[in-house]
């Protein structure tokens, strides 16, 4: 990890456009060299002191970095290996199975949902024992718990892929009562997320 520090000496007549100016040179230098928090305090002679790494309790944060988003390629395909063998297992297409991942955990494999569906395809308690799953948050269970589920949707609506995201999000149940996308906003848009992220999958 780079230290990074710059000071800067406050006269009687401050511009605080100069000040602005040293901040977002030090900004650029921390994006190219030193990821973190900036850290800010003045000293007894007015000289104000900026860091990434404070040396004692009189800085204060300053600047909060915020949190990067992981978009790699690696991450996405981190579970690849997993849904290919859950392809294979049960005949649902790979990136069928990937775009349910994605738009329900956005890769992360220790989500939990308000209303308790855990892991990467966020499968609800109630169905553990029905699809084989003891550890929720091990990815190659969840992947192939959640898989068997896709599948036994799609044999019930006849590959109808709308019907069977649907089903997925709102439950069998919502969908064979209206015999359609049930008319709940976030299931409708649960769809329409899906089937983006899949048609981009299948063309990448």
């Amino acid at each position: 990890m780079n230290f990074l520090r710059l000071s800067y000496k406050l006269g009687k007549m401050v511009k605080k456009t100069g000040l602005f100016l040293w901040i977002c040179f030090y900004c650029m230098v921390c994006a190219g060299n030193a990821a973190g928090d900036i850290y800010m305090y003045i000293d007894g002679s007015g000289i104000i002191h900026f860091t990434n790494v404070p040396t004692s309790t009189d800085y204060k944060v300053y600047i909060k970095e915020k949190p990067k988003k992981i978009n790699s390629l690696a991450y996405i395909r981190k579970y690849d290996d997993f849904i290919k063998k859950a392809q294979k297992k049960y005949g649902v297409e790979f990136f069928l199975i990937k775009a349910v991942i994605k738009a329900e955990s956005d890769f992360n494999e220790r989500a939990v949902s308000k209303r308790g569906a855990k892991g990467l395809m966020q499968i609800m308690p109630a169905n553990f024992k029905s699809l084989f799953v003891e550890d929720p948050f091990n990815p190659l269970q969840n992947i192939m718990g959640g898989t068997l589920y896709l599948k036994r949707l799609l044999m019930r609506y006849e590959h109808k892929l709308p019907l069977v995201l649907a089903a997925y999000n709102a439950g069998p149940q919502a969908v064979d009562k209206y015999q359609r996308i049930p008319p709940y906003k976030e299931t409708q848009n649960y769809v329409r997320k899906v089937m983006k992220i899949y048609s981009q999958y299948k063309n990448s």
